[in-house]
């Protein structure tokens, strides 16, 4: 199968977790003996050496208008170039709609990937590109000829429905062979950590500073910010790393015993997801506090795991839960036997490929 792996608006780094997911897509597919060619349109990233090898189609950004031309632009760019590839099938990261994309979905049985919901998070934008997105996400997805999607909550979405497109449920996927599980420390008081981006509301970062005054006696360690939004007073116990690249935050996770997840995708109005940095904490056998249903691990019932609402108020009611979990943990490690099969990239890239194909048939 020859398949043209589409990216729009964002840069993709050989270090930050989506760039790490696309290239582990990228080599199972090849693995399997597909021929794949990837193409990112993206606002102009220095030094190009940071990203992921690809086809590139750069945008200027400067002022509203000119900067929108240039992802035009790049986008008309970007089409033609996936036209000369002449591929059976493009697989397509979900972004906002830029000119002309949809015209994708005539080269070749399109693909979209969906990893949120796209309606409830792009009112975060403010109402100008949440109504933009509202206007003209259909002129894709009413051509699509397939979803994938991340958990069963998006998939069964209206937002989504609405289009009666064949879809799968894929959750995010971590390679497991070339992450080697961490030796549990000796700390003499539990040690957690979060990695996360700035900026994404869902992260429930803040909610770790309050977390930090109510349990003292943990230490929390954040990566990822270096500042937390109106924030100025932090307590001793909460230390901020800022960015770390994957070696930098390897010997951070090395020292932890523990790890949490999102805490507040309820602010998007979700309650399922698939995180890949929860993949990675458990791929380093760090146990783990969900505070959401997790695609692949929502079933699982096993002691390394502790499970808490979805909800405002879950890290001020399951506290003293979390203390006790934490010190249960400490000096442990996440048995990967447990869960190995539910998220290694190369059980899921079988069945995204599979989707292909039934994709390709349905095409025929």
């Amino acid at each position: 199968m020859r398949i043209a792996y589409v990216n729009l608006n964002w840069p993709r780094t050989r270090n930050s977790g989506v760039g790490k997911k696309i290239l582990r897509h990228i080599s199972e597919w090849r693995a399997l003996g597909h021929d794949v060619r990837f193409f990112m349109h993206t606002s102009d990233y220095e030094p190009r050496t940071d990203l992921i090898e690809a086809d590139i189609f750069p945008f200027a950004v400067r002022g509203k208008l000119i900067t929108e031309w240039e992802r035009v632009r790049a986008a008309t760019q970007l089409v033609r170039a996936v036209e000369a590839f002449r591929p059976d099938l493009i697989y397509l990261r979900y972004s906002m709609y830029v000119y002309p994309v949809h015209r994708l979905a005539s080269i070749a049985p399109l693909v979209e990937e969906m990893t949120t919901n796209d309606v409830t998070q792009h009112t975060g934008l403010g109402v100008l590109l949440s109504f933009y997105n509202r206007l003209t996400r259909g002129l894709l997805l009413r051509r699509v000829s397939g979803l994938v999607c991340l958990s069963k909550e998006l998939a069964d979405s209206p937002s989504l429905t609405v289009f009666a497109k064949p879809t799968r449920v894929i959750g995010d996927s971590i390679d497991l062979e070339t992450i080697q599980p961490l030796e549990a420390p000796n700390n003499d008081h539990p040690h957690l950590v979060f990695i996360g981006t700035p900026g994404a509301p869902w992260q429930g970062v803040d909610k770790l500073h309050v977390l930090a005054g109510l349990l003292p006696g943990l230490t929390f360690h954040v990566i990822g910010y270096d500042t937390l939004n109106g924030i100025t007073d932090l307590p001793k116990n909460l230390i901020l790393y800022g960015y770390l690249n994957t070696d930098q935050y390897k010997s951070v996770l090395a020292q932890m015993d523990l790890a949490i997840s999102s805490l507040a995708l309820h602010r998007i109005g979700l309650d399922q997801s698939s995180p890949l940095k929860t993949r990675e904490c458990l791929a380093y056998g760090l146990p783990l506090i969900l505070p959401y249903a997790d695609t692949d691990l929502d079933d699982l019932e096993c002691d390394f795991m502790l499970k808490i609402p979805n909800n405002e108020d879950n890290i001020r009611t399951h506290a003293g839960l979390i203390r006790d979990f934490a010190y249960k943990m400490r000096g442990r490690r996440a048995n990967r036997g447990v869960f190995a099969v539910r998220i290694d990239s190369k059980y899921k890239e079988v069945e995204r490929l599979s989707f292909f194909n039934e994709i390709l048939a349905r095409s025929a």
